[in-house]
């Protein structure tokens, strides 16, 4: 029998339940009340489990933000290359790549501003920041991939204007004084900012 088609054990079966009903017990409580306002005891008792249990899945409770908003961010990518794969003009799909991730940015501001933090900050070497990082750079990728789709841009030229539309983005979605503004209003900024890098 193969290695890949070896039924799963009851062991990781039942981990792997477990970490749903963490996930799904963070992102319901972090919604509701904001990642500053939740314990990881309340996380543990909504998801039915012992806090130890809970540390052996995340250390702290920015890893379970960590884990809660990586899986919404790979969505609003695979979203955003999809929206930008028919757009003309690398502004225009640029910004179709940028849109969707800072709606589900602006979701909850807090928690989205809270996110942006610990991936910037934290240990890259623990799994759920190493993720966030690797979906951070998925998205300079796929803004590298559109601007070399005019064939005049090389691609160091494209990874450099790319990491820097992603320093945009980012210092957009996570200053202080955007805390409460409007993801559209943070999208204008943004599109101004790479309007001068990029041709229209």
């Amino acid at each position: 029998m193969s290695h890949a088609s070896q039924p799963v054990g009851r062991r990781e079966r039942n981990k792997q339940q477990k970490l749903e009903r963490i996930t799904a017990a963070a992102r319901e409580l972090f919604a509701e009340r904001g990642v500053d306002e939740v314990t990881t005891q309340q996380i543990a008792d909504r998801a039915d489990i012992g806090t130890g249990t809970l540390f052996l899945y995340a250390k702290t409770k920015g890893e379970l933000l960590l884990l809660v908003q990586n899986s919404l961010y790979v969505k609003a990518l695979a979203r955003g290359r999809a929206d930008a794969e028919g757009v003309p003009g690398a502004l225009d799909a640029v910004m179709a790549i940028v849109r969707p991730i800072v709606e589900c940015n602006r979701t909850q501001v807090d928690n989205g501003r809270t996110y942006l933090r610990e991936m910037v900050f934290g240990d890259p070497e623990e799994p759920r920041h190493h993720e966030a990082l690797t979906i951070a750079e998925q998205t300079e990728e796929a803004i590298a991939a559109v601007l070399r789709r005019d064939g005049r841009t090389g691609e160091s030229e494209a990874a450099t204007t790319a990491r820097v539309v992603s320093a945009i983005m980012l210092l957009a979605m996570s200053r202080t004084v955007n805390a409460a503004v409007s993801a559209d209003a943070i999208l204008r900024e943004i599109r101004a900012q790479v309007g001068v890098l990029l041709p229209r």
